[in-house]
């Protein structure tokens, strides 16, 4: 994907003889969408096997359709709001049906996580290329969400969270960090840089370390490549930001149980996490195929018990509707760049990162979607925990 490709074929106008299937448009309906609407968020169609894809395989039809150039929409966001918000799944058809419940079957019965398969999603998208990366995020190249209480724009935004979550974790100089999906480096180095503590961080990604390296140069910061159930040592504190989508359900056990044995017993462990508002048995098929292979979202359900015995809960903070934002940031970013990043990547790539981008954006709106900032301690750790919420943003 990294080098470029034909460009998509131009698709011909929809057939006068193929209206849109009347099951559809009432579908549709429910969540206030009409099939070559008028309004931003409504579907325009390019091409009438849009409505076989969809049939067929529900989510990921719609999606590759999409990225076929099948049908565009002015507001995919805002589509994707309500699509959400009306729990269409629950009304798919009965080939889509069965799809979704082979993806549920497939969750169940394998462990789509496990330490053969846990460098998969470095290479598959993490590895596709720094300079999107680059692009679509803030200079410190923080790909999680950004923090917007006090802020204005997705750099003071990002900078303020990297901040809370150091003072979340009651940082000292000379501390010792482990830090759980590092990706770029960027909290590493502001836990080094302002809080004097010595860093170790590690990532499934190649091109995530390369850079990282580089950017915590000279600092007290040691990087490496390394799946999580392989961490040895002892650690002050210990950070986990946007990696717990990747460990999957079957691997929870293993993942807190390694990070209890790593963390000091009177340290302070903060997980930080998208979340579901309820237990879903699968992940979206698109989702799953072109942009997270072998992820899965966590409930509070599924959290809680995986938690039970191993830590206490000394905080809880969601800011989901945060993320609503930073995505719709992240967009802005990258077709702002796509001009320069279009002579390396072909056009499918646009649209396969707007469509992920701006479908999230509707995931989060729709309050399926959390995010969570968790900050756990040991059982044997005895002073009280005052949670915190900065009541201003982080100094440059």
């Amino acid at each position: 994907m990294g080098t470029r490709e034909a460009t998509l074929p131009s698709q011909p106008p929809p057939r006068a003889d193929a209206p849109p299937p009347r099951v559809l448009e009432d579908l549709l309906a429910l969540a206030d969408v009409r099939i070559n609407g008028p309004r931003p968020w409504d579907i325009q169609v390019r091409h009438p096997r849009l409505y076989r894809r969809v049939f067929a395989q529900w989510s990921l039809g719609l999606g590759e359709a999409y990225m076929d150039g099948d049908w565009d929409c002015e507001q995919l966001d805002e589509l994707f709001h309500r699509l959400l918000r009306a729990q269409l799944a629950d009304r798919a058809s009965g080939r889509a049906r069965l799809r979704l419940a082979w993806e549920a079957l497939r969750h169940g019965a394998l462990n789509l996580q496990s330490r053969r398969r846990a460098f998969e999603v470095g290479q598959r998208h993490y590895d596709i290329g720094n300079d999107v990366f680059e692009r679509m995020l803030d200079s410190r190249l923080v790909y999680s969400c950004a923090y917007w209480q006090h802020a204005a724009d997705l750099e003071q935004a990002q900078l303020d969270k990297l901040d809370m979550i150091c003072r979340k974790l009651q940082l000292q100089p000379g501390q010792t960090l482990l830090d759980v999906g590092c990706g770029w480096g960027a909290l590493a180095r502001h836990a080094a840089e302002r809080y004097g503590v010595q860093v170790t961080g590690i990532t499934v990604s190649e091109q995530q370390l390369a850079l990282a390296r580089e950017r915590c140069a000279g600092l007290p910061v040691s990087l490496r490549l390394q799946d999580y159930r392989e961490i040895d040592g002892r650690y002050d504190a210990v950070v986990s930001v946007g990696m717990f989508e990747h460990v999957g359900p079957k691997n929870y056990a293993v993942y807190f149980d390694t990070m209890r044995r790593v963390l000091d017993p009177g340290g302070l462990f903060l997980l930080h996490t998208i979340g579901l508002d309820a237990t879903y048995p699968y992940t979206d098929p698109w989702i799953d195929r072109y942009i997270f292979p072998n992820g899965k979202l966590p409930s509070a359900v599924e959290l809680s018990t995986a938690l039970e015995g191993r830590f206490l809960i000394e905080d809880w903070h969601n800011f989901g509707p945060d993320y609503d934002r930073t995505l719709m940031a992240w967009h802005a970013n990258f077709e702002r760049a796509w001009p320069a990043l279009s002579e390396r990547y072909p056009p499918r790539l646009q649209r396969m990162y707007r469509y992920y981008l701006l479908s999230c954006a509707g995931f989060f709106r729709s309050r399926q979607g959390q995010l969570w900032q968790l900050v756990l301690g040991g059982h044997a750790r005895r002073e009280a925990y005052r949670s915190l919420r900065p009541s201003g943003p982080a100094a440059g």
